[in-house]
């Protein structure tokens, strides 16, 4: 098969405007001060499913799927409390574990595999840990350490409501929003609250 007609994708939450000015901000800070550049190649987001290739001819039968199972959720309340790492590369914004994001993933991770034969590997020998990435694997060592140093302490609270499902596609440079898939289910309204660094 022509890899032309192939993109690779992934599925993620995407967080509330100020939420995404926020953690673009701090995105920027990364670049301008520790050399890490690449997290700026996609908006804020929590992965749900990691990136994956798909035959485009095949993108209509997979927006179908998402749309579906997005129709089952309500929205997905996403709690964010402070940084964390992955050593000694990536630097992310933790992302509370709450009943009904780890609902949504497993669900996804299921009849992604279920019905297209997507799969996540690192979910087979690891539990998901749902993160906000701000510092990325172009983290050198030495300024892994130095950031670390700076945000390990930095409080960031937060919380709000995702009201949709995004598919993201790579544009041969950074990742773009392809679609969205808005949940239906009757849920509480947006609130959100934020304690600034």
């Amino acid at each position: 098969m022509n890899s032309a007609l192939k993109n690779r994708f992934f599925i993620a939450l995407l967080p509330s405007p100020e939420v995404q000015q926020l953690a673009t901000k701090i995105k920027n800070d990364f670049a301008e001060i520790y050399n890490s550049k690449a997290a700026l190649k996609s908006p804020p987001h929590v992965t749900l499913q990691p990136p994956f290739t798909w035959e485009l001819k095949d993108l209509p039968l997979l927006k179908e799927s998402l749309k579906v199972l997005a129709r089952q959720y309500g929205s997905i309340p996403i709690v964010l409390d402070g940084f964390a790492v992955f050593a000694p590369r990536v630097i992310y914004i933790k992302v509370q574990r709450t009943p009904e994001l780890l609902g949504l993933q497993k669900a996804l991770e299921i009849s992604l595999e279920k019905d297209f034969g997507i799969r996540n590997m690192s979910s087979k020998s690891r539990c998901f840990c749902p993160h906000m990435t701000v510092g990325f694997r172009d983290l050198t060592v030495d300024n892994f350490h130095k950031a670390w140093a700076e945000y390990q302490y930095k409080p960031f609270a937060f919380e709000f409501n995702v009201n949709a499902l995004t598919l993201l596609q790579h544009d041969g440079t950074r990742w773009q929003s392809e679609d969205n898939y808005s949940f239906s289910v009757d849920s509480i309204g947006l609130s959100s609250k934020t304690i600034p660094s």
